[in-house]
């Protein structure tokens, strides 16, 4: 299938009640029916006011003592331990933690890049799957994917993976159906989302500010998934 992507460039700087499908829609001039757009986490979060004054924040100790440590800024510690529901790992000035949502990221989506001024810094939008909604209903495209970049155990470098769902089921459950050769497939399900994810991040350079792609060309069918469904459940996480 030819799958077109195409970076949205000449977006402003997103700035706290902007209307992001409003500007979406004038960068692309307007979006196709069926189009996938895909949109980082960033923007969403900024739209949204989801940016924090570091000089607001009072280091707890343990904050305190780990900054001291690893020569991070306390204050950036904290807001981590804040919006973490817990720690999965912390070593050598790296904190892997579990987000109020269920993602496991380090420092609990927790950034400073892409962030006017050297005080502030962002964090992930309070129910991502309900700003995706709200952008695909203003947008009346095909589908929304709230897009954010994860490292991956055992694999070295990012990948953009969806956060926030909206029109699409984020899974395709293979499981029960045959391969090419005819050979029963028993534990396939694709995580659809996180591919197109991963996809339009090639056409979404940080260096370049383009924090939107439109996705035209995929075969899919509408559904109202939601980016939970990525999330492995505890009973069936060998590694929790």
């Amino acid at each position: 299938m030819p799958i077109q992507i195409l970076g949205l460039a000449g977006l402003p700087e997103v700035r706290p009640g902007d209307d992001l499908a409003a500007l979406i829609r004038a960068a692309a001039r307007g979006v196709e029916d069926g189009a996938i757009v895909v949109i980082a986490q960033k923007i969403v979060s900024k739209a949204e006011g989801a940016i924090v004054d570091l000089r607001s924040i009072v280091p707890s100790d343990f904050a305190t003592d780990w900054g001291a440590r690893y020569g991070k800024d306390p204050r950036l510690i904290e807001l981590v331990l804040r919006e973490s529901r817990r720690i999965v790992r912390m070593d050598r000035g790296v904190l892997i933690t579990e987000t109020r949502h269920g993602f496991i990221t380090a420092n609990a989506g927790v950034d400073q890049s892409n962030v006017p001024g050297e005080h502030f810094a962002t964090t992930l939008p309070s129910d991502p799957d309900a700003s995706a909604g709200r952008i695909q209903a203003a947008l009346g495209c095909g589908a929304v994917i709230v897009s954010d970049t994860f490292g991956r155990p055992w694999r070295d470098g990012l990948v953009n993976v969806a956060i926030g769902v909206a029109g699409i089921e984020p899974l395709d459950d293979l499981r029960g159906s045959n391969d090419w050769v005819g050979r029963r497939l028993e534990g396939t399900k694709l995580a659809v989302a996180d591919e197109l994810a991963a996809a339009a991040g090639l056409a979404m350079p940080k260096s370049a500010g383009i924090p939107v792609a439109c996705i035209t060309g995929f075969n899919w069918t509408r559904a109202s998934g939601s980016a939970r469904s990525l999330l492995r459940p505890p009973d069936t996480d060998l590694f929790r």
